[in-house]
């Protein structure tokens, strides 16, 4: 089982990117982060995903959690991941420090901070507007504190014709060592 990373700022376009990759033929599940986090636990939902989530498709088991109503503010309900060869983690800090060691790739969403999270605000309304003051608050902490985009395999954004894929981070790093023997 490989684990792949779709991470960026709020609003970047990761769930599109995963909900895409999930429909290809062969195509993967899709472990979308805003089931496991709460108003209260915005980014601390590590130690779930890494017991109900990793550890069970480790061994070949489907993976059971909990998911988050945000309408109702209460965890309510559960779903079931398949185990498969390959399974994606969509949100922001699916990338994370703790989950790097999981990871088979990271893709990152480059998309600007402020264009993503304007494109969260008018996709969401005006009516989330004390939600996302307080959101981009805490993301921007967040990657303070663990960054994602410099552990990144692969940079992505959308362009006209779909979608660009260049070397991350990581990504190139690994490149010129294969270039240069390593």
């Amino acid at each position: 089982m490989r684990l792949v990373a779709v991470d960026g700022h709020a609003g970047s376009g990761k769930s599109t990117l995963a909900g895409r990759l999930a429909a290809e033929p062969g195509g993967a599940p899709v472990l979308h982060l805003d089931d496991l986090a709460s108003h209260d636990a915005l980014f601390e939902w590590t130690g779930r995903v890494l017991e109900q989530v990793v550890a069970p498709l480790a061994h070949g088991e489907p993976a059971r959690y909990g998911v988050y109503d945000w309408e109702r503010r209460v965890f309510d309900g559960e779903r079931t991941l398949p185990p498969a060869p390959v399974v994606l983690v969509e949100g922001v800090g699916a990338g994370r420090r703790a989950l790097r060691p999981h990871l088979a790739c990271v893709l990152w969403l480059d998309v600007p901070r402020e264009e993503a999270w304007a494109r969260g605000r008018r996709r969401d309304g005006p009516r989330l507007d004390a939600f996302w003051d307080g959101w981009e608050r805490a993301e921007e902490r967040h990657f303070a504190a663990d960054p994602t985009r410099p552990y990144a395999d692969h940079l992505v954004r959308r362009d006209a014709g779909g979608y660009l894929v260049r070397p991350g981070p990581r990504g190139a790093d690994a490149e010129s060592a294969r270039a240069h023997g390593g």
